[in-house]
């Protein structure tokens, strides 16, 4: 099942081309914000997959999803814990890195067709990191990694929005400012998704192929990454874990870019790029950052942008 919410936050799930209104079967579900309604919804999906399923073989036409706008399926997830290095690199790394996450903020979420903003700060460079991340179906603290895929209630597209290089690399500063966290079109639950440990993930600029690799190439699998990461914090119904990126076609985002990222079967999210300041960086694929993270070379990437005059 696709959940997703449209227009001004109306939940809904996503039939064939269509998008039906499903307010009416979850209108008991206590929420003050949208995110409260889906982590409610994700909580008690036991109760309400039956009537939903009824709502969808309902004669109800639906409305063609062209005519509504996606909004973030989790417009505000308590927590939002992105994996940091946990990917081989197309083998170009022997032997998974230490474990390691980040927080990114939860206000820096946007939806499908929305924007990216980039930010006056003078970062050397802002990069794309198309990421697969699993959505938390209950509570899930120090979870044994046998366990693991019994407490993921679905996946959903994430792009890790990154500004290299500001005041010391700060990943705080460098992750969490607003728009830096698109995600979508929508939510899709978990036996939809058969094998996530072997799922492509693609992801274009302006049409152009940049990321291109498969979930296989973490470096720690997602049940035992889901075991160190609920082994230090409680994750609830609604959070995020994103599995992190495969460097090797991170590529600079600069202003009027069209960006389209799709993991297999997780629909495509397509947002653009503003900056108001215009800098602009080399097109193409960062091969100096992609060796650096690789191993192949101590330092690399694009520096800093050029502003046009």
């Amino acid at each position: 099942m696709k959940l997703l919410f449209f227009d001004d936050f109306i939940p809904g799930v996503l039939r064939g081309d269509t998008v039906v209104d499903i307010s009416r079967v979850i209108a008991d579900i206590p929420h003050v914000t949208p995110h409260d309604w889906m982590s409610g919804l994700i909580a008690g999906f036991s109760r309400y997959r039956d009537r939903i399923e009824e709502a969808l073989n309902a004669s109800s036409p639906g409305v063609p999803v062209g005519e509504v706008r996606l909004r973030p399926p989790l417009p505000k997830p308590v927590n939002l814990v992105c994996m940091a290095a946990n990917f081989l690199e197309d083998a170009a790394i022997k032997e998974p890195k230490p474990l390691n996450a980040f927080l990114k903020s939860p206000n820096c979420v946007i939806g499908n067709g929305d924007t990216v903003v980039l930010p006056p700060d003078k970062a050397d460079i802002f990069h794309h990191e198309a990421e697969l991340a699993l959505v938390i179906g209950r509570e899930a603290a120090d979870v044994k990694a046998a366990d693991a895929y019994s407490h993921i209630f679905g996946y959903v597209n994430f792009i890790d929005v990154s500004a290299r290089g500001l005041h010391q690399n700060s990943l705080f500063i460098g992750k969490s400012w607003d728009s830096f966290g698109p995600m979508g079109p929508f939510l899709v639950t978990a036996d939809e998704v058969p094998d996530p440990q072997h799922l492509p993930v693609k992801l274009w600029v302006n049409g152009e192929l940049r990321q291109d690799y498969t979930t296989a190439d973490m470096g720690v699998d997602i049940p035992h990454t889901f075991e160190w990461v609920t082994s230090i914090a409680t994750l609830n119904p609604g959070d995020l874990l994103s599995c992190g990126t495969n460097h090797q076609g991170l590529s600079a985002l600069q202003d009027g870019d069209r960006v389209e990222m799709e993991a297999a079967g997780l629909g495509r999210l397509t947002v653009t790029v503003r900056d108001d300041l215009k800098r602009e960086w080399p097109r193409g694929i960062d091969r100096g950052t992609a060796d650096r993270v690789a191993g192949r070379a101590k330092a690399g990437g694009f520096g800093r942008p050029t502003t046009p005059a």
